[in-house]
Formats: C-alpha cells, sequence, structure tokens
C-alpha cells in the first residue's frame, strides 16, 4: 500500500529528512515490482532505501517514491546462505554465530541492511562485504518486467566502499544475494564479535543519532611523498593501508565544532553527531567545512562515504 507525506526523519539513523511524496514498504519480490510499475504509472522518480543508516535525507523531503526494501528471507545450503537484501547485518550475524559459520565478524556492529552493506562494500576492521559475496540478484528499476539480474562476486566490481550498484546511482535494487561462509569455532566466533562491539562503544559516539563514518579513509598509495612521511605513523589497514580521515580532521583542529544542531564528535571526528535537532543544510556545511579545511592543511581531498537524497 503507497503512504503519502511520511517523513523521512522516521527512517533515518539521522533523525532528520523532510516527507516523502509517496513511501511504500516491500516484503517480497512481487510487491517490489508492482511498486516499480506503480512508481511508472505515476511518473515518479524512485529511491531505494535500506535501513537509512548511510544517508542524509534533504530538510525539504523527496518528490518522488521512497521504496523501503525489507525483503529478510534466509536459507542455508551448506556453507551457503540465500538473504533478502532488507535483512539486518545484526541479524545476519546472529544467524551466523549461532551455525558457527565464519567470515563476518568484522561486521559486528555495523548498522544496516545486507542489501546497504553490499551496494557500499561496506567494511570495518580490515573486512569487506564483497569478500563474503557470491551472487547478487537485482532488478532494473526501469524495466522491472525484464526480470532478475543475475551477477557473479567479480562483476559486482566491489571497490574501496563502492560496487556497481552504487556506481549506477541507484539504477538497480538489490533484492537478495547468495555469501558465502567457512566453518568456524562458535565460542571464538562470539568472542570477536564481543571485543568488536565493545570497541565500537568505546571508541565511537552511538549516543547520538548518525550515519557512521562521513567521510572515506584516504589510501596511502594515492598520498605524495610529502604526505607519507607526515602520516606513516598513522596508517591502518582498511583492508589496504590508508590514513583514517578521523586523523586528519581532528589535526586540522575540527573536533567538537557544530553548526547549528549538528556537531564533529570529539570522540570520533569522522562522526557528525546530531545533538539538538540538526537539519540537514546543519551536517552538509559541516561536511564542506571539513573538506575544505582537510584540503588547505594537507592537500588531502576528502571523499563522502554517505549518500545524499536532495
Amino acid at each position: 500500500m503507497f503512504k503519502e507525506d511520511i517523513l523521512l526523519s522516521k527512517h533515518s539513523n539521522y533523525n532528520i529528512g523532510g516527507p516523502a511524496k509517496y513511501f511504500f514498504e516491500t516484503k517480497n519480490i512481487d510487491e517490489v515490482i508492482k511498486a516499480l510499475e506503480k512508481a511508472r504509472q505515476f511518473k515518479t522518480s524512485v529511491f531505494v532505501l535500506g535501513g537509512g543508516t548511510n544517508i542524509l535525507f534533504s530538510d525539504e523531503g523527496f518528490n518522488g517514491l521512497i521504496l523501503k526494501q525489507n525483503i529478510q528471507s534466509i536459507s542455508r545450503e551448506g556453507n551457503f546462505l540465500k538473504v533478502g537484501a532488507g535483512m539486518s547485518v545484526s541479524q545476519l550475524l546472529n544467524y551466523l554465530t549461532e551455525a558457527g559459520l565464519s567470515g563476518l565478524e568484522w561486521a559486528a556492529g555495523l548498522p544496516g541492511t545486507v542489501g546497504g552493506a553490499i551496494r557500499g562494500n561496506a567494511g570495518s576492521f580490515g573486512g569487506e562485504t564483497g569478500t563474503v559475496v557470491d551472487e547478487v540478484f537485482s532488478l532494473d528499476i526501469s524495466r522491472p518486467e525484464k526480470g532478475l539480474i543475475r551477477r557473479k562476486k567479480q562483476a559486482c566490481k566491489f571497490g574501496y566502499r563502492s560496487s556497481v550498484f552504487k556506481l549506477d546511482k541507484n539504477r538497480e535494487i538489490i533484492l537478495e544475494a547468495t555469501l558465502v561462509f567457512q566453518k568456524g569455532d562458535r565460542k571464538l566466533i562470539q568472542e570477536i564479535v564481543g571485543q568488536n562491539i565493545n570497541y565500537r562503544r568505546e571508541k565511537q559516539p552511538l549516543e547520538h543519532p548518525s550515519v557512521g563514518s562521513i567521510f572515506k579513509n584516504v589510501p596511502f598509495k594515492k598520498m605524495n611523498e610529502k604526505q607519507r612521511k607526515k602520516f606513516s605513523a598513522v596508517i591502518k589497514t582498511d583492508p589496504f593501508p590508508v590514513i583514517p580521515a578521523a586523523h586528519l580532521i581532528f589535526e586540522a583542529g575540527l573536533a567538537g565544532i557544530s553548526c547549528g544542531g549538528a556537531m564533529i564528535s570529539p570522540k570520533h571526528p569522522n562522526f557528525i553527531v546530531n545533538v539538538l535537532r540538526a537539519k540537514a543544510k546543519d551536517v552538509k556545511n559541516l561536511i564542506e567545512l571539513v573538506k575544505k579545511e582537510v584540503k588547505k592543511r594537507f592537500e588531502v581531498d576528502l571523499e563522502e562515504e554517505i549518500t545524499y537524497l536532495a
């Protein structure tokens, strides 16, 4: 059922966003196809929403259809799992832990859905989503009647926080994916998951609404010789050598700076948190400030990891 004038702030981890003209939550593939056909009849644009954990909605809202992907099916055949794109990463990780399947421990505490993680090749603690993907099933938003598109891992073009689905600017909607894991020791999996969750609680400002890391870390290989000498002591693996964006923002003296109701977190400067009913414009102003100051201080161009929806 199509709903109208739904506040997007209710569907964002940021608690930011104006109304969507249309809103439809899909729980199976047939509903997805019907919703896309309806949108075509309305001649309206479509934006696919997962968990709302990596997106900044406009204060003015969205003059089109927000299609919330909520397919949460899961089935197992050996070490292979077919998972609905609407299942949360935490739900999947709970399933894997109980089953004694290893390969996703790095994602402990990672917000969002499986579909969103695939689209952005989400990663942390040196791991990335693309490493566990076997194949992905999607649908062309403009031609749903053409049927499913099936891509094996290589065709997904996974890159650093990117994939073919992100590069194509939301042209397709991910429906489900087949993921592959390895048999592991259940107690060891639980231990690693617990350690990673505790690390996030200690290091990240989870007490305030946010959409996680705003900027991608900077690949060390892309830095010039002067920059490499300056930042060699703070290299981390993500999953290749990078300079943390948080370090650059901190060294630029920007931690704790606020604009309206948004603030660059002193706890983790790559998080811009909503501390007092922030607007999208507050967050965007801080993003522009960070990019400008880091460029001026270190000659480094930071690239956003989050998605804007104007």
